[in-house]
C-alpha cells in the first residue's frame, strides 16, 4: 500500500515554503520517523519525516515551490528498496530567465563627425555635440563654429536644429580626415560572467519585513560609546570559574541583556509598540538576539530574561544560535520579542544603523571592540571601546528617552556590579 508523503502544516499563518533538498533518493529504502525532506517558508527551516517503513517514490524536485499539505513523494509501505544514501544536496533552481544573448550584441558607439577647420586647425568635437550628431544626423561640419578655435559647441548644434543659425552643404569627407574618428567602445557580454537564482521564502521575507519597518516608523538611531574594561576584567577574573559551574562560556551578550532590561525598566517608553492609535506598554521582558546564519538573519527570542541568571541567558543563547544554524528552530520561538540586540561586532563593524525589528519600538547594536584613546582625569588613556546604537520609533520614543536608555546600558556595562543590586 503507498503512503502519500505531503508537506507538513507549519502553522496558520504558512500556506507554503520551498522545497529546499531531499535527504533520500528515489528507491531508497526509509524507516519511520527518518528525515526525508528540509522545507523553508519564509519564516523557518523544517524537515519531513517518513510516516511508514518502505520504498520511497520522489514526485517532486528539490527547489521546487509547494504548498501545505501537497504530495511530494510516495512510500510503498514493507517494500525492499536501495540501501539508503547519503543526503542529497539542494538542487540549484533552474535560472528564470536567460542571461543575455549574444547574439544581441551592442551597437557599436557613434564615430565622431570632423568639422570645418577654422585658421588651418581643425577643432574636436565634445561628447556632448557627438551625441546630438548621432541623435538627429545634423553634421557638425555643416555648423559656424563660436568656440574656441572655431569648435562646434552644444549650444551651436542646438541653435542649428532650432532653426536659429544656417546650416551649410558639406562636401564628403577626403578619405585621409585631419583627425581619426573614434573607435567603437565594446561593451562586455554578461554571458558566463553572472549567475541567476531565486530568492528563499526566508530571505523575501527579510526583505519585506526590513522594507516595513522602513515605510512605517519614523525610526532615528542615536549612538553612545562604553568602556569595556571593566566587563572584560570581570570575565576574565570568574570566567573559568563560571564555565566549571554552568557549562557554559560567560559572554559579553548576557551583560548586554541584563543592560537592557534594567534600562528599559527605568525607561519604560523602550519597551513599548504602537498599534494603530494605541500605544502598548509591555511589562515584560523577551529579548530577541539577533543570530547570523547560512539562510539570513534570525532572531529568536529569549523569554523572561528579568527572572534568568547570566548563565541562563548565555545557555539559552548559545542553544538558539546552533539550532538557528542547523535550520532547527520553531517559529514560536521567533515571535513575541520587544526588544532586539544584534552584535555586528562578532563581524569586525566598528558602527552601524540597526533597522527595526518590527512592530519592535527599538533594537540596540553593538560592535567591535577597538582600544582607543581617553581623557580620564585630565589624562590620556588607552581603553578597549566599543560603540553602540539604538534604533528607535520617533513617533513613541523621543531623543530623550533614547539617549538615557543608552546612558543607563553604558552605566551599567561600565559598573556590572550595579547590575546585581539594580541600581
Amino acid at each position: 500500500m503507498a503512503v502519500e508523503v505531503k508537506i507538513p502544516p507549519m502553522g496558520e499563518s504558512i500556506t507554503g515554503g520551498l522545497l529546499a533538498a531531499w535527504l533520500v533518493k528515489s528507491g531508497d529504502a526509509v524507516r519511520k520517523g527518518q528525515a526525508l525532506f528540509s522545507y523553508e517558508t519564509d519564516k523557518v527551516t523544517s524537515e519531513g519525516t517518513a510516516e511508514v517503513d518502505g520504498k520511497i517514490t520522489i514526485t517532486v524536485e528539490a527547489g521546487t515551490e509547494v504548498l501545505v499539505n501537497q504530495v511530494v513523494a510516495s512510500i510503498e509501505a514493507g517494500a525492499a528498496g536501495n540501501a539508503p544514501s547519503a543526503p542529497a544536496p539542494a538542487a540549484a533552481k533552474p535560472a528564470a530567465a536567460a542571461p543575455v544573448a549574444a547574439a544581441a550584441a551592442p551597437a557599436p558607439a557613434p564615430k565622431a563627425a570632423p568639422i570645418a577647420a577654422k585658421s588651418g586647425a581643425a577643432a574636436e568635437v565634445s561628447p556632448a555635440v557627438r551625441r546630438i550628431s548621432a541623435e538627429t544626423g545634423l553634421d557638425p561640419a555643416a555648423i559656424e563654429g563660436t568656440g574656441k578655435a572655431g569648435r562646434v559647441t552644444k549650444g551651436d548644434m542646438l541653435a542649428a536644429l532650432s532653426g536659429a543659425t544656417p546650416i551649410k552643404a558639406v562636401a564628403p569627407a577626403a578619405p585621409a580626415a585631419a583627425s581619426a574618428p573614434a573607435a567603437p567602445v565594446a561593451i562586455p557580454s554578461r554571458d558566463g560572467r553572472t549567475s541567476r537564482k531565486r530568492m528563499s521564502p526566508l530571505r523575501r521575507k527579510i526583505a519585506e519585513r526590513l522594507v516595513q519597518a522602513k515605510s512605517e516608523t519614523a525610526m532615528l538611531t542615536t549612538f553612545n560609546e562604553v568602556n569595556m574594561a571593566p566587563v572584560m576584567e570581570l570575565r576574565k577574573r570568574h570566567g573559568e570559574e563560571f564555565l566549571k559551574k554552568y557549562g557554559v562560556k560567560l559572554g559579553f551578550m548576557s551583560f548586554f541583556v541584563k543592560a537592557a532590561v534594567q534600562a528599559m525598566k527605568e525607561v519604560p517608553a523602550i519597551n513599548a509598540q504602537l498599534d494603530g492609535d494605541d500605544i502598548i506598554e509591555n511589562n515584560f521582558f523577551d529579548i530577541g538576539v539577533a543570530v547570523g546564519t547560512d539562510k539570513g538573519l534570525m532572531v529568536p527570542v529569549v523569554r523572561d530574561c528579568d527572572q534568568l541568571n547570566f548563565a541562563g541567558i548565555e545557555k539559552a543563547i548559545g542553544d538558539f544560535g546552533k539550532r538557528a544554524r542547523d535550520g532547527k528552530i520553531q517559529l514560536p520561538e521567533l515571535q513575541g520579542g520587544v526588544f532586539t540586540i544584534s552584535n555586528g561586532g562578532i563581524y569586525g563593524s566598528m558602527l552601524s544603523t540597526p533597522i527595526l525589528n518590527h512592530p519592535q519600538a527599538a533594537i540596540m547594536g553593538l560592535h567591535n571592540i577597538v582600544e582607543r584613546p581617553v581623557a580620564e582625569n585630565g589624562q590620556v588613556v588607552i581603553r578597549p571601546i566599543m560603540y553602540l546604537a539604538l534604533s528607535y520609533d520617533h513617533r513613541i520614543i523621543d531623543g530623550k528617552e533614547a539617549v538615557t536608555f543608552l546612558v543607563k546600558v553604558r552605566q551599567y556595562i561600565e559598573d556590572p556590579q550595579r547590575l546585581l543590586f539594580g541600581v
